[in-house]
């Protein structure tokens, strides 16, 4: 018999409103037990993150499953944002899909593994995880104001090594084309890392994917919630709005500036990254009557 269609599904990034980015662990024990009970009641919930495959089946997949997964359940996850893909079952990760398409360059990848390695390992490390894109992120034991004014001074030393090796890159208002005029790359930093990236990867297309996925399975709700803590998280549900589902968006660091949608966007009161994730985790729950 066919599991009864949920009322809700779920877009979610992972750093902010899921897991703690100072943790940078799902260090609010509420989020698992209720994300296993909507996943139990057939809720599609998507993990829609720049984090690797490695990142979330460690510090997500791994804790729900500790704490019982249903056997039945509709939860998928894209990484970095969009180059990466997975069905997420009971047993854990299933098969894992990369894009090669959108990968930097070898040599790209090397020279900026060497730059972090020669001259900012004190305050970040390059993530060796990643598939398809290149990131940095801060060492948990940097002070954030100290890895900020390290991380503006590798951005623009990656911007001068990119466009040196011939790439076409964009950062922030700057763009330097390659010798075909393509502009195919983009340096994204955000409040813990920087993400060096194809530029057809984003949260629009992540939730593209996760739809796409979900869709295979059966119907799909016509209520859905994105949450998020960057403006680009709400390309998740600008996309959501655009295939003309109900959707309102979360926005779990407000003081970056709410952004101007045509759909609703939900904060939770003075609560901001996990401690809001997991207020809205908890509405839904209670909303849908299943505690």
């Amino acid at each position: 018999m066919p599991e009864p269609l949920s009322p809700l599904g779920l877009l979610l990034d992972v750093d902010g409103p899921i897991a703690s980015p100072v943790t940078r662990t799902i260090a609010t024990p509420s989020i698992i037990t209720d994300l296993i009970t909507l996943a139990g009641a057939n809720v599609p919930i998507a993990f829609v993150t720049g984090r690797s495959v490695a990142f979330i089946r460690d510090q997500v997949v791994v804790p729900l499953r500790a704490a019982g997964l249903p056997g039945t359940m509709r939860m998928y996850g894209v990484c970095e944002k969009g180059a990466v893909w997975f069905p997420i079952t009971a047993d854990g990760i299933g098969e894992v899909v990369v894009d090669d398409s959108v990968a930097l360059p070898a040599e790209a990848v090397e020279t900026l593994r060497r730059l972090v390695a020669d001259r900012f390992a004190d305050t970040m490390f390059f993530d060796e995880t990643k598939q398809a894109m290149v990131s940095v992120e801060q060492r948990t034991d940097a002070d954030h104001a100290v890895y900020q004014a390290a991380a503006a001074v590798f951005n623009e030393a990656a911007f001068s090594v990119l466009t040196g090796l011939g790439l076409g890159v964009r950062f922030g208002d700057r763009v330097v084309a390659d010798a075909d005029g393509a502009v195919p790359f983009r340096i994204d930093p955000t409040i813990i890392s920087t993400d060096i990236e194809s530029v057809t990867l984003d949260k629009d297309r992540g939730a593209e994917r996760a739809l796409a996925f979900f869709a295979q399975s059966g119907p799909l709700p016509s209520v859905w919630r994105s949450v998020g803590d960057s403006r680009s998280d709400y390309l998740m549900a600008d996309h959501l709005h655009a295939a003309g589902y109900d959707v309102s968006h979360v926005d779990v660091r407000p003081a970056d500036g709410i952004l101007d949608r045509p759909y609703p966007i939900i904060v939770e009161g003075d609560l901001i990254h996990d401690e809001a994730g997991a207020q809205f985790l908890g509405f839904w729950v209670d909303k849908l009557g299943l505690r």
